[in-house]
Order: C-alpha cells, then structure tokens, then sequence
C-alpha cells in the first residue's frame, strides 16, 4: 500500500505548484506552493492574509497538503499509483472530487469519502485501469471549469493531467 508514498507524491505535486500567485484569472485567489488563501484560512482556523499565504513553506504547504487531501482520500490505504492520481486530482480540484472519481472507477457508490469500501475495491482493482479512468474523468472535468475557459491555463491544465497519469503508471508497473 502507499503509507511509505505520499512523500514521492508530494514531491510531483510540488513541481507544479511553484510560488507565489495572485493571478486575476485564477479563480483560486492568493495562492503559494498550491495552497489557497481558503484552504490556509481553513487550516489555521481563521481567515488568513495574503502576507500568511506568500510566506507558506514548503514544510508547512506538505503538513497541510496531508492532512487537508491525503488523509482525505486515504491514501496511505491506496494502492502505489491509484494514490497519486486520486492526490493529484484532489489538490487541483478538491479532495472530494478526486475521491468521487476514484469511486466511479470503482464502480462503488462516489459520496467522495474513501472508506472501506472503496478501499476494498481499490486493493482488488487493476490499478492501470483506475489510475487511467481516474485521469480520464479528470481530464474530462477541468474541460468543464472557469479555469479552462481562459487560453493561457489550458496547455497546463491538460499537461498536468497527462503527467500525473504517466507518474501514477509507472508507480504500478
């Protein structure tokens, strides 16, 4: 199982979410290291300020990335690989969104929680057929997001995915 993984993951999700931004364009808002004035705010449990959010370090941004979208999707008890691809998605778009997609690969009802019947399911599952259905509905969802519909997101936006799928592949073969 993936209890040793989430560093690794966490390594590739912070080769896209570099420092500093507040692009207008964004509908993330103030972010540092991929973390959003909201998730900080909800994190520290009051709203934080954009002097908080730039001074986010990489230490910090992983202690929250754990336990606000790893721990959520339980990816200590998911396969190596199918981690990856429900973390990833889950940080890009919501922890929930990327647990719901791995439920509908799995075919199990998709409440967004990963409980034990999902994680169940994932152990008996063929991982290169979740990781690449869990790449699919997400490719399929940022097609449909504000984001998307500004021209300069789209090239990156897609190439995430296609990375994301690539890594989580070769983490199951």
């Amino acid at each position: 199982m993936a209890a040793d993984n989430f560093e690794k993951c966490l390594k590739f999700i912070l080769q896209f979410e570099g420092g500093f931004s507040n692009d207008r364009d964004d509908p993330g808002g103030p972010t540092n290291l991929g973390i959003t004035q909201a998730t900080l705010s909800a994190f520290i449990g009051l709203q934080a300020t954009i002097v908080e959010v730039r001074a986010l370090t990489p230490e910090k941004a992983g202690a929250i990335y754990r336990a606000k979208f790893w721990d959520h999707v339980n990816g200590d008890n998911l396969p190596v690989g199918i981690d990856l691809a429900v973390f990833d998605f889950g940080v890009h778009s919501g922890p929930s969104r990327g647990a719901a997609a791995l439920q509908r690969a799995l075919k199990v009802a998709d409440d967004g929680s990963v409980g034990p019947v999902t994680t169940a399911a994932a152990k008996r599952a063929d991982p290169e057929k979740v990781v690449n259905a869990i790449c699919d509905d997400r490719m399929m969802f940022i097609q449909r997001t504000k984001a998307f519909k500004v021209k300069k997101f789209q090239k990156g936006l897609i190439n995430r995915v296609t990375k994301c799928q690539r890594a989580a592949l070769s983490m199951v073969k």
